[in-house]
């Protein structure tokens, strides 16, 4: 299923051409028509990223920004405007906007900010958590630190590595799939950067060669796993 959207737009128009566009792009649209409605329905299910135009009735945009951020201070909001200038943008940031959109504005660039600030949120949700340290075999990966240490030497990984290190040990002995792996690191799952996975996933496998009970391992046509065949 797709990310769930709560969209707050009093214009009727514009808002079911909102709802209609993000439902053909496989999101879960929401569609509230002011401020108050808004909020009641944010407290009644979750969802994954606010769309909210500034100038609503009963609550304007801000307020209600604001008010869900005293729920969930890291829910992602974009606001919606007709205000362009840069003391009205700055005024969206700091109420807590993620992004700020002018009308009329193109509902491909929104589905792509959309796309750009969930990655982004989900990439927070996987790397920035208190599990940082992991045993792989005679190995210990400490990602913040970016060291793969061993008794018979130590090695430094790039950011990237890391990164890639980690969603594999997260999954030790479970397949990591290629395409939530791409979108993850990379931010998008195409043939380049499918290629660029290819090459990092071979560093890593030299990187763990000291031990020859830890692989990684291709599954077809899914992804990659991280054995440790002294806890599989």
């Amino acid at each position: 299923m797709g990310a769930k959207i709560m969209v707050v737009e009093d214009d009727p128009n514009l808002g079911n051409i909102l709802k209609e566009y993000l439902d053909l792009k496989g999101y879960e649209p929401t569609l509230c028509r002011h401020g108050e409605e808004g909020f009641e329905t944010y407290n009644k299910q979750p969802f994954d990223i606010c769309i909210l135009d500034v100038m609503l009735p009963f609550m304007d945009g801000f307020t209600l920004a604001k008010k869900i951020r005293g729920v969930d201070k890291d829910i992602p909001i974009i606001f919606l405007t007709a205000k362009s200038l840069p003391e009205d943008r700055i005024q969206g940031f700091k109420n807590g906007g993620d992004d700020y959109m002018t009308k009329p504005f193109s509902m491909e660039e929104l589905s792509l900010r959309v796309d750009a600030i969930l990655r982004r949120s989900h990439f927070n949700d996987v790397f920035d958590n208190n599990v940082n340290e992991f045993d792989i075999g005679t190995y210990h990966f400490n990602f913040v630190e970016q060291m793969l240490r061993h008794p018979n030497g130590d090695t430094k990984l790039t950011t990237k590595e890391a990164a890639l290190l980690k969603m594999l040990a997260q999954h030790k002995n479970k397949v990591l799939e290629r395409e939530y792996t791409l979108k993850t690191i990379w931010g998008e799952d195409s043939y380049f950067t499918a290629r660029s996975m290819d090459v990092f996933i071979a560093k890593l496998r030299k990187y763990l060669k000291k031990d020859e009970q830890v692989k990684i391992i291709n599954i077809h046509g899914k992804g990659y796993k991280l054995v440790d065949l002294q806890k599989a």
